[in-house]
């Protein structure tokens, strides 16, 4: 099953960042990943901060988590979307960045086996 699973969000500096989403607007952190990457609790979605060598997308944008992210990048382009970058296997997960057929970026992850 296909679903939300985080909103990215690049960060020029994570430490500014995650003091603005956690304490001004009280997001609580899920997990950091030192000055590369935070993951905060949105109440079922997860906003992840990513610091430049974690920013994948260079824009705010959806990342959905699937089972199969090769078998799903196959899908979505017969489907109209264009591969961007991927499947790459990152620090935690396996990913593609791809644009839907309007032009707008999203991701796609799975956990790593």
């Amino acid at each position: 099953m296909t679903r939300v699973g985080t909103v990215l969000y690049p960060a020029q500096d994570l430490e500014v960042a995650l003091a603005f989403y956690r304490d001004a607007l009280g997001l609580p952190v899920k997990f950091q990943d030192g000055g590369r990457y935070a993951a905060l609790d949105g109440g079922g979605v997860t906003l992840g901060l990513a610091a430049r060598e974690e920013d994948v997308v260079g824009a705010p944008a959806a990342a959905f988590k699937v089972e199969d992210v090769a078998a799903t990048v196959d899908r979505l382009t017969a489907a109209g979307a264009e591969l961007v970058r991927g499947p790459d296997e990152g620090p935690h997960e396996v990913r593609a960045v791809l644009r839907d057929p309007a032009g707008h970026p999203f991701v796609i992850y799975a956990a790593r086996a």
